[in-house]
């Protein structure tokens, strides 16, 4: 009902092990979308979009029918299966139903506007580097037992570099509490062949997904069948059970668009065409002949759709097949009562956990605390004698350092392999050395993101960021990072954007340090004259005049 939008085949690859996620993996309380202390889910692949808002909509239904004391109070917290009347419509639509029901408008992509998203993703490989920070920030808070970040993504989305980069940053970093499901589906949307299986090589690159994490030091657990529910949960149980420092990544062997009619590459776009044969055959399965029952138009040139009031009759037809689908779950109530003991059970395990950020946690409120205090009056530590010779960068890491102490250390730092020359080792000095370890070094207040990786660093404290109780900073030469770091600033500003216009709340900072100003890279060359300058010169400086040239300093500049 939204035509040739939506990429169906991912979702539904991706449906069973989702569903674990939610009914029996997930330890969280979902009358409280934004409660601290829960585990999350991170929609890393944005393409699966549509499966993310399907699967929340029956979710909502399960609440409604059978466990109305779990669903949030109001309705902005919720997505209901109304709301799916909003799929990848403009918040301006005016559609009567749309506004009738006051339904959401759900982007094409995942954003914090929809209930248990922190996020907004979609872009190749920031979505997953993101997660890893989202599971950074929960970590460092709660220490050991932290909440868990499922993080859903396909092997498509594996390939860009900053994915291995990310993968590289939680497995160095022992991140115990990342756990990637992936959806192996092999199709993207030129190939059917993405990885090397077995002896067949891959049309992309030439490692099996599993091959990949254990590569980056993550645990890893194969499904061979994702179809299979008992598979999936054993997977997942599995997968929580297993202890040790390290992440955790299972692979699902899937098939994407199965049993849709559309599979593999060709499922990854559009749907089947509305009033299509095809339409009506996927949706058998469900509702028997009762599929027939749907709205129909007979041709396209009987198409009432195509008349002048086109948006609103397809509108009305969505919604009766809505109705038609909430129909069907309300016949089923043994089901509804199933699920919705098993979302009773997970708030009662949440519960159980009592999770409490750790002794010794920073408090993010500190940060602004201080400089509400200070105001416009520059704090005695950071005051300059006249005639100090000092650079910006130098300054900016000493007052992230002042915010830093006050806040028992909120503020994160990364470098790509240049913590001293872009001064951000100023932040945290003070805390202990080295790089930040779950296990191992849990104090320290810098970040290893994979070596020289801009990329990865960017994505990575975005979502640190994001999880909404730390600063994360990110530092580079401004020639290499104000490029690189602009795709995942970008989409912070979009969840920040999102999550503000759902709560109202602050938006949740990110510094990225653009370091040696100057766009100019590499050692030091011949340059040409400025023609301006050679004429100030010899206004100034009749010939004859002595003049000693200094060679200047780019770090100073």
């Amino acid at each position: 009902y939204v035509p040739l939008s939506g990429h169906p085949g991912g979702s539904i690859s991706s449906g069973r092990f989702v569903a674990g996620i939610l009914f029996d993996a997930m330890d969280y309380d979902v009358s409280q979308p934004d409660r601290g202390d829960a585990d999350l889910v991170s929609y890393a692949a944005g393409h699966k979009a549509l499966g993310l808002y399907a699967m929340w909509a029956l979710r909502n239904e399960v609440m409604r029918l059978g466990a109305p004391e779990l669903l949030p109070r109001e309705v902005k917290h919720q997505l209901r299966i109304e709301d799916l009347l909003g799929f990848r419509r403009n918040p301006a639509s005016r559609t009567p139903l749309f506004v009738e029901f006051g339904a959401k408008a759900l982007d094409g992509h995942p954003t914090p506007g929809t209930p248990f998203i922190r996020l907004s993703t979609g872009a190749s490989g920031i979505g997953f580097a993101a997660s890893i920070g989202l599971a950074i920030g929960a970590r460092d808070t709660y220490g050991p037992g932290a909440p868990r970040v499922h993080v859903v993504e396909g092997e498509g989305g594996l390939t860009p570099g900053r994915i291995a980069e990310a993968m590289a940053a939680a497995g160095t970093a022992s991140l115990d509490n990342a756990v990637l499901h992936l959806d192996w589906n092999q199709a993207s949307i030129d190939s059917n062949q993405v990885c090397r299986e077995g002896a067949k090589p891959g049309d992309y690159v030439q490692w099996e997904p599993a091959e990949l994490a254990y590569l980056h030091d993550w645990n890893v657990v194969y499904v061979p069948d994702g179809k299979d529910f008992q598979q999936v949960i054993a997977a997942q149980r599995l997968a929580a059970g297993l202890g040790g420092t390290q992440p955790t990544a299972i692979v699902y062997r899937t098939i994407k668009g199965w049993q849709y009619g559309i599979e593999g590459r060709a499922s990854h776009g559009a749907g089947h065409p509305l009033c299509s044969d095809g339409f009506y055959q996927a949706l058998t399965p469900l509702l028997g002949d009762a599929a027939r029952a749907l709205p129909c138009c007979k041709g396209l040139d009987q198409a009432r759709c195509n008349g002048p009031d086109g948006p609103a009759v397809v509108e009305a037809c969505y919604w009766d097949a809505l109705q038609v689908i909430r129909r069907e779950i309300e016949k089923r109530p043994a089901m509804v009562e199933h699920f919705a003991a098993r979302l009773r059970a997970a708030r009662r395990r949440l519960d159980a956990r009592g999770r409490t950020p750790r002794p010794g946690a920073p408090r993010l409120e500190a940060v602004y605390e201080t400089l509400a205090q200070t105001g416009t009056t520059t704090p005695e530590p950071l005051r300059l004698a006249p005639g100090t010779s000092t650079t910006l960068r130098n300054e900016l890491g000493r007052a992230l350092h002042h915010l830093n102490r006050a806040s028992g250390g909120a503020v994160l730092v990364s470098a790509a392999d240049l913590l001293g020359s872009t001064s951000v080792n100023k932040v945290v000095e003070g805390f202990p050395a080295g790089y930040w370890n779950a296990a191992g070094n849990p104090e320290s207040r810098t970040l290893a993101i994979g070596g020289i990786c801009e990329d990865g660093i960017s994505g990575v404290v975005t979502g640190l960021s994001a999880y909404g109780q730390h600063i994360g900073v990110g530092s580079s030469y401004a020639a290499f990072l104000a490029p690189l770091g602009h795709i995942a600033a970008r989409l912070h500003a979009i969840g920040n954007q999102a999550r503000h216009a759902v709560d109202g709340g602050p938006f949740r900072t990110v510094v990225l340090v653009c370091a040696h100003a100057g766009l100019k890279t590499g050692e030091d060359g011949p340059t040409h004259a400025d023609p301006q300058a050679l004429q100030l010169m010899q206004e100034n400086f009749p010939p004859g005049t002595a003049i000693t040239i200094t060679p200047w300093d780019p770090a100073e500049i």
